[in-house]
């Protein structure tokens, strides 16, 4: 464990206050040379509006250029910096380190899933669980009539839906599940919810395939509906409700 002298004044942009200070523990872990998890601590002055994402950043920039970190957008839609913050899965953009209300910030990959390094890891169980269970509009009809140009919608359909097309496949749900962590197989809340997305939606005609899909030992009867998805979900998406529903439809209690 390393411990790093604060930064500089002139390091970082002068404010009229300021600023305080707080440990960032960052998890080091290197699958390809050894499995151990190791972690590292910088002093990292913050503002009320400095996210954790950002403290990464200054660490990668002023102390250690070797930390692995994925991210974008920073405007929490792209999804990609997820990661565990102090003990729960969060996207690093949109979480405040004011709002941890901790002297201590502790950053490790997310669970459930393959680590690369770092803070970064592989996605590839998750995209293949989202292109499972078709993740797209199934219509009868092949081509749209020439009179015809859109699949008008009321209000009320789109209602049925559009909370869950919300998700932008951060990954959170799916490593705040304990099913994941004890069955490889299973699909997992981000595939159930996209499922229910399409299936909820009135202009698809896919729904007898897609639930042919998950009714499976693996699939959505493996879920315990522990609730973690929908607690993590940083766009309120909340996957446990789509699973109750799509259960719904394979019970025969909804049509």
């Amino acid at each position: 464990m390393a411990q790093v002298p604060k930064l500089e004044e002139n390091s970082v942009s002068k404010t009229s206050s300021s600023p305080k200070s707080v440990t960032l523990r960052i998890a080091r872990v290197n699958p390809k040379q050894n499995t151990e998890k190791k972690f590292m601590e910088f002093s990292i002055p913050y503002q009320r509006w400095t996210t954790v994402l950002e403290a990464i950043l200054q660490v990668k920039k002023h102390f250690d250029h070797s930390v692995a970190v994925r991210y974008s957008c920073r405007q929490a839609t792209c999804g990609s910096c997820g990661m565990i913050i102090n003990g729960k899965p969060r996207l690093a953009c949109f979480t405040k380190i004011s709002e941890l209300e901790s002297n201590v910030v502790t950053v490790e990959p997310m669970n459930n899933f393959p680590i690369i390094r770092d803070l970064t890891v592989r996605f590839e169980r998750l995209f293949d669980s989202h292109h499972k269970v078709k993740p797209f509009l199934i219509r009868e009809d092949s081509e749209i009539s020439s009179d015809e140009k859109e699949f008008l919608q009321s209000p009320e359909e789109v209602e049925q839906y559009i909370q869950f097309s919300n998700c932008i496949k951060c990954g959170l749900c799916n490593s705040a599940c304990p099913t994941m962590a004890t069955d490889s197989s299973f699909i997992g809340p981000q595939a159930l919810a996209q499922a229910y997305r399409y299936v909820a939606d009135s202009r698809d005609k896919g729904k007898d395939s897609r639930l042919k899909i998950i009714d499976d030992s693996h699939g959505i009867w493996r879920c315990h509906f522990a609730g973690s998805c929908s607690q993590v979900c940083p766009k309120g998406v909340d996957p446990a409700m789509g699973i109750q529903f799509l259960r719904g439809y394979l019970l025969g209690f909804r049509s």
